[in-house]
């Protein structure tokens, strides 16, 4: 898939991932894409060989923001989807016997995977750590 076309996904997802009555609260942050994470992302994140992410939240949540945020020139954060993981996710997921994903084409996997990694990403952006954003995903998927 072309980076174009995956970024006009990530674009097409970003309404079906994060409710509306979220959206307007995300200001600040840049949505970005790379082929797969850095250096730099790997080593403060402490992935081994063969460990990868599939996006990434860089910044200062909504919860942590101070009456002062914004005063001044403030760098946006950022939230990181890469491009290569999710591929080779939705690949897995194309290829798997879960009875949802039947029939289900490698472009509906891509986007179902973009979906569910904006929506994780940004709950990190609303204050949540991993754990809190895993029992919540538990939540949705059930």
């Amino acid at each position: 898939m072309t980076r174009e076309a995956f970024e006009q996904l990530v674009a097409e997802e970003f309404p079906t991932a994060v409710p509306e009555k979220f959206r307007n609260r995300i200001a600040n942050v840049a949505f970005l894409v790379e082929d797969e994470p850095s250096v730099e992302v790997r080593e403060t994140e402490r992935l081994g060989p063969g460990e990868t992410l599939l996006g990434y939240y860089k910044g200062i949540p909504h919860t942590a923001r101070g009456e002062g945020y914004g005063v001044g020139g403030v760098m946006p954060d950022t939230i990181t989807l890469y491009k290569l993981p999710i591929e080779d996710e939705a690949h897995e997921l194309e290829h798997s016997n879960i009875l949802q994903n039947v029939g289900m084409s490698y472009e509906g996997c891509v986007r179902r995977v973009i979906c569910e990694t904006i929506w994780h990403e940004v709950a990190h952006h609303f204050g949540m750590d991993e754990h809190e954003v895993q029992e919540r995903e538990k939540g949705r998927n059930a």
